[in-house]
This record gives C-alpha cells, structure tokens and sequence, in this order.
C-alpha cells in the first residue's frame, strides 16, 4: 500500500498530467507535498525550429573568487515601506535616493545588517484551523528562525519557501487557487522588528465531483458496513486529511473484519480547474475474509509453547479476525516480562477459510537481584534483598527468594508466582516465610504457608474488578501487653476473599474516578481452646479533578472483627492504625487503646479512617498538603469520638513508573509518646 494521495490535474490542450504526491503526514506533522512531471512547455505557433536559430555568441561566464572577508554589497531596504518588493517581486535595479526623506527606524543601513522580524498570515482567518497553523509554525523556515537576527536575503529566501509552503497547505485542503503576496515592511510602532507578512487569498475551495471505491463487492454481507467506514463524498471538499484519515479508517475496520490480507491502494484525485472539482478513486483488494486458526510459536528454545499463548489470547479459534486481538495478544506477552521482543504475524492457513499466528519471541533477562533501604517513624530502618527466576518453572512459573533484616522485622521467604494461570490475569501464588517481629504492640516469631489464587491488575492492563481467594496456615508465638509478657502460641486457619472495583483513571497516580474494595477473612483458631471470628474490611476512595494541576483525594476505611474478644485474638491479626498508609503524623500501629507498665499499644476490634489531601502538580514535582484521622477500639464498632488527627504537608517527584512521595506530618491531638513530627518516603500515592 503506497503512502499518500495522489492528485491528478486536467489541463486544456496539454498532452500530460501534472501529478502531486501528498504524504500521509498531513493528518500529523509535517506535510510534504512532492511534484510528480510537469507539462512540457508550448513553443509560439510562429517560433522557427530550433534548429535554424543561429547561436548567440557565448558570453564571459569568468567570475572571480569571491572576497569572504569583504562586506555585503546587496542594496539596502528602501525607506518607504510602499516601495518595499515583496519576496515574490523582482528586486529594484536601481538603489534608492540617498537625498530621500527617510525615517531613521525604518530603514537598514546595510542590507547585510542583521534584523529580528514578525510573521503575520493575513486572510486566512475563516479556513486556518489549530491544524493548518500548526503544521505551518513547524515547518516555516521564517518561523523556525523567527528568534535570531537575518539580513534582507535571508528573509527573502525564507518568504519563497514559506510561499511555496503555504500553497502545498492550501491545496491539501482543497484550495488549487490561491494567491499569496509576501512582502517586508518596517516594524510598527512601539517595536524594533521587521514584520514579515503574508497577504493570502484562498480562493475556491474545490469539491468532490464523484468518489468511486473499488473491491468491496468482493466482501459480501459486509460490504455495506466497510463503505460507510469511509466517510468521504460527492461533494465534500478535496480536503486531503479527510481522505486520507478515511483510508485509515477503511484499512482498520478491514483488518478489525476478518480481511487480515486487505490491500489499500493510495486515494487518486483527478483535479479538473475549470469546473473546480475532482473525481477521487479508491481501489481496494480485501483478501478474503478468514477466522483465527492456530497458534504456531517459532524459534529453536521458546519460553513457552503456543498452548500458553492460547491461554494468554482474549480469542478463540474459529473467531473472526480481528487486529486488535493480535496487537493485545503482543502488549500482553510483553507484560509477562519474559520478552524482550515479540512479532506475531498472520499467516494463510492454506484452507482458504483460517489464518494461522506465527509468533516470534525474543527473550529478556529472568533473573533479577534486587535491594531496598527504607526508614520509617515507628518501623525503624529496614534492609530487604531478594533473587528471583522469572522462568524457573515453565510456562511463566517464577521463584522468588527474600530476606528483610530492620530494627523491628527480620524475615525470609520462598515465594512461587505462575502468572497467567489457566487463563489470562489469573495469578497463582505460593508462599513459605518465617519471620521475628518486634514492635510496639506485640512481639511475634510465626511460620506462615499460604497459597492464593487472584486476578491482578497492573499498569498496562489496569481491570475495572480484582478479587482474590486463597487459604492460610499460620504458627505463631506472640507475646503483648495484654499476656504481659508471657509467650502464647496460635495455630490459625484463614481463608481471605476480597473484591476490589477500580474505576479511576490510573494505577499508580489516580486523577479521578473512586476504587471500593471489601475484604472477609473467616479464622479458626487453635489455642488452648478452639474458637473462630471473621475479619471484615471495607475501602473506598474518590479522586475529583479541580483543574488541569489539582486533584483533590479522599479515601475512608472500615474494619472489624465479629465473634471472640480483643484478647483471645493472636496480636498479630488484629486491627491497628498509624503510620505512612493509615494516619500520618503518628508513628506505625500507634493509635489505639494502650495498655501495661510501658503504654504499649494492642489493637483493636474495630478500625475506622479518613483521610483528605490536595494533590497539586508542577512539571514533574508537586505539593501535597493533607490531614487524616483514624481510631481503633476494642468493641463490635468503632467509636468516632476518639478519632486521633494528623495533617501534614508531602512532596511529590512524578518519574515514568510512578510517583515518589516523601510526607511529613504532626499529630493534632496527641496521646503521651506520640512523635511531634513522622516522616514517611514511599512509590506511588498514599491511596
């Protein structure tokens, strides 16, 4: 398929056509409009041939050197703007009267003198879009050059080709007769700069006489459906951004058809000047209508078989063929992370019903070793490292080991990960870890085992819903304030489900929309008797855009656990509040009621939090002034009236993955030991 459209012109009594060559970048930037022949000149009915013209004697064509080191010797600007020749004018013969009257302003003392200038478009107001401006402020020589200083030949070189710049515009938009005069006059008052203008008369715009697409009738029950994808007609104007963004049109909604191997030709408009008309021409070769066959993955060691690839397809075979199917086929083989590179071509099955996928997979780097130094208020200092093998466990099975060593935490942790599990999104994970925890509220050395199967959003694919389901072992021995001290040990069963709505605009950096998610876990635990409870946990955020830099942000969560007392419950699986993602300004599980010699705190039943914040944007940084208030209480309900508030102020530095956020805050209402100031450092929004 060639790349423009191409105009033919008719000229009475010329035995050729002019052709112009209008490249597809109109519909972006730049445009180029390219000349294709011309017609041959006429000599005069009474010319002799030119074979019994004598010669004229040759004349001296020596020139000397040039002197580079001497000055410009082109004839300075007249002083009366009146007389100024436009760009398109032939140049005086003659210097200007040295005795003449001239304003001092208004003239160059040498032509060679370098002079900043203005550009102005005159008689274009009722056809000049932000399109046709556009095109014309990138790809105008004057506009280019519009900020340094130029002398007179070099303003008028840039006028011929902004000229020639301006017709190849006009005529893309379906004016073949437009009149453009340029001229240099003196600067206007009140400024130093020369004003360059240009004096425009678009004259008619030519129409479509007749337009004829060819081929369709090759496609049958469907034809009637692809010819109204190309919206241009009898009448419309010979406006070549709206042709060729028609042609586009018609080549997706062919490949979005079932017509993998469809063919569009390049548009041809016959131009005829003295009706002011054209006759536009489209041949179309659609290639017959095929359905998804097989998926075929090519190389001598691929990363997994073309079964997984069908797992990955949001299509099945005998589906008719769509393009946008296989270009989400390739974005999501991408997200797996195991590609470097991947190309998925359509190929003729050779049943003359199917198309067959060949995909081609280059791989990236499995392994990763990764580290992470971070400092919280009430958390400490904390050091993770982990491996991982992207691969280790074909198709897209991957292994991950990670240890944490702070000041409260010291962990490690086998982890097994199989991506797209069955189908596509779906995750299944396994998880081994042993951990010793040491915080204020309790001190814990547990083995957990663990296993969930979840539907996971991500940045390429963010999903409207998320769930996840799964089942936990835990064995723990704890020790808080309400043991005082003492050791006890819990075996706990979880079985966790929740469910998650995402309805904003972005993963990681949100600007509107709201997200509501709600979270059971239904527990048994096993102590020195058997009892069971069932956590439960509602959150929902709201994003409001105020204007282009500011959105405001408001977030509430509720939690809480029926059956069984605050004291029975390991400390571990209890509802606390404070830190960077809860309360800011307080330290980490901070909030609540306290208890024993130290005023520990110990968790609660219940959880109640807000929080409000403003996030306004500069460039790549931003501000983000916010308070939030929370509580924990022991009973069935959280008791509002206890809340604790915070507020603060946060930074904001918006790199290409997301944005790090650095927040300080101040708890309002203090309880004894509460730190004056928290400091929290983290990627992405606090919610």
């Amino acid at each position: 398929m060639t790349d423009g459209l191409r105009i033919s012109r008719r000229v009475s009594g010329y035995p050729h056509a002019a052709r112009l060559l209008i490249a597809p970048l109109l519909l972006t930037m730049p445009c180029a409009l390219r000349a294709q022949g011309a017609p041959p000149a006429i000599p005069p009915q009474d010319a002799a041939p030119a074979d019994s013209q004598p010669l004229e004697p040759m004349p001296d064509i020596g020139i000397d050197w040039p002197d580079m080191g001497q000055p410009d010797t082109v004839a300075p600007l007249p002083a009366d703007p009146a007389d100024m020749a436009g760009a398109d004018q032939p140049a005086a013969d003659t210097p200007p009267d040295p005795t003449a009257d001239a304003a001092p302003e208004a003239a160059l003392a040498d032509a060679g003198e370098e002079r900043r200038y203005t550009v102005q478009l005159n008689g274009l107001d009722t056809i000049a879009d932000a399109q046709f401006n556009q095109r014309f402020d990138q790809l105008s020589v004057l506009k280019q050059e519009q900020g340094k200083p130029a002398n007179l030949a070099q303003i008028n070189r840039r006028m011929k080709e902004d000229t020639e710049l301006l017709d190849r515009l006009l005529r893309a938009k379906g004016y073949y007769a437009a009149r453009i005069r340029s001229a240099v006059t003196a600067p206007p008052p009140g400024s130093d700069r020369l004003a360059v203008g240009f004096d425009i008369v678009p004259g008619t715009q030519y129409l479509l006489a007749s337009v004829d697409v060819t081929g369709l009738a090759e496609t049958g029950e469907r034809e009637a459906d692809l010819r109204a994808a190309f919206p241009p007609k009898a009448g419309d104007p010979v406006d070549a951004d709206a042709i060729l963004a028609g042609r586009d049109a018609l080549s997706t909604k062919l490949a979005e058809s079932g017509f993998p191997f469809a063919r569009v030709d390049e548009p041809e408009v016959r131009i005829d000047h003295e009706e002011r008309k054209g006759d536009l021409d489209l041949i179309v070769a659609p290639g017959g209508f095929r359905r998804f066959g097989a998926i075929r993955v090519e190389g001598d060691d691929p990363l997994f078989g073309s079964d997984h690839v069908q797992d990955i397809a949001r299509f099945d075979p005998g589906d008719t063929y769509m393009a946008s199917d296989v270009e989400d086929l390739r974005r999501a083989i991408v997200a797996t992370g195991l590609v470097s590179s991947v190309s998925l071509k359509p190929v003729d099955a050779g049943d003359g019903e199917h198309v067959d996928l060949a995909v081609d997979m280059r791989p990236a780097p499995l392994r990763t070793i990764a580290g992470e130094l971070g400092y919280g208020t009430g958390e400490g200092y904390r050091a993770e490292v982990s491996w991982q093998h992207r691969n280790f466990f074909p198709p897209e099975g991957a292994v991950t080991l990670r240890g944490v060593v702070g000041t409260q935490e010291q962990t490690a942790s086998f982890t097994y990960r199989r991506n797209n599990f069955k189908r596509r999104d779906n995750v299944l994970t396994g998880l081994l870890s042993i951990s010793n925890i040491r915080r204020d509220a309790y001190d814990a050395r547990t083995i957990n085992v663990s296993g969930f199967l979840e539907r996971q959003t991500n940045i390429l694919f963010q999903k409207k819903w998320v769930w996840r389901i799964g089942g936990e072992l835990i064995a723990s021995d704890e020790a808080d304030a309400f043991s005082g001290g003492a050791r006890r040990t819990f075996l706990i069963g979880a079985a966790p489900v929740s469910l998650t709505y995402d309805g904003s605009d972005d993963l990681l950096n949100p600007s509107k929309g709201f997200r509501l998610g709600g979270r059971v876990s239904p527990e048994l635990s096993f102590q020195d008797k058997t009892f069971g409870y069932a956590k439960v946990q509602l959150d929902g955020s709201v994003y409001q855009p105020v204007n282009d830099r500011t959105v405001v942000a408001a977030r509430a969560r509720f939690g809480t656990i029926l059956g069984s007392t605050v004291d029975q419950i390991a400390p571990s699986r209890r509802f606390y509040a404070g830190g960077g993602a809860s309360v800011r300004g307080y330290g980490y599980q901070a909030i609540g009621p306290r208890f024993g010699p130290d005023d520990n705190p110990v968790g609660g039943k219940s959880l109640a939090e807000f929080s409000l914040e403003a996030r306004v944007r500069f460039g790549n940084f931003g501000v983000v002034p916010f308070v939030d208030a929370g509580n924990i209480s022991t009973t069935f309900l959280p008791r509002f009236r206890d809340l604790r508030v915070g507020a603060g102020m946060g930074v904001r530095y918006y790199s290409n993955f997301g944005p790090i956020r650095v927040d300080v805050g101040t708890p309002l209402n203090p309880q004894p030991g509460d730190p004056k100031i928290a400091v929290y450092v983290s990627l992405g929004q606090a919610f």
